[in-house]
């Protein structure tokens, strides 16, 4: 029998790892130059834009498997809150042109990993 917990904690593990994932693909086909720049505006040594492949890509795929879940959504966390200060910090408080949230996507990343902290993997995962 299925448990409803179990499998909305794997809906929920899917959704942010899945989708935070292609972000950190089209970081590895596309680099990530950007990111430098930020950093380097920030007076930030430019090697930590690197670290956005541990947050963008081995950090959702721990999540997506469920593998050291909340340690993975740790590093989500963390990854969301250095571009929010990199890229997105005046639009904290600002609402998009359709009246939404302007970060929805970055709090859909922080949130949502930030509940995967408190709730762990559930029963659907690898072994850890």
């Amino acid at each position: 029998m299925l448990d409803n917990a179990d499998l909305g904690k794997l809906i929920l593990r899917v959704t942010l790892g899945g989708l935070l994932l292609f972000h950190g693909i089209a970081k590895l086909f596309n680099g990530i130059g950007f990111i430098e720049s930020q950093l380097a505006s920030h007076h930030l040594p430019t090697v930590l834009a690197y670290g956005v492949y541990i947050g963008e890509i081995i950090a959702p795929l721990m999540v997506l498997l469920g593998y050291h879940t909340r340690i993975g959504a740790l590093i989500i966390i963390f990854n969301m809150i250095v571009a929010i200060a990199l890229v997105h910090g005046h639009q904290l408080l600002a609402l998009s042109s359709n009246g939404g949230w302007a970060l929805e996507l970055q709090g859909f990343f922080l949130f949502n990993a930030l509940a995967l902290v408190f709730l762990g993997p559930g029963r659907y995962k690898l072994k850890s």
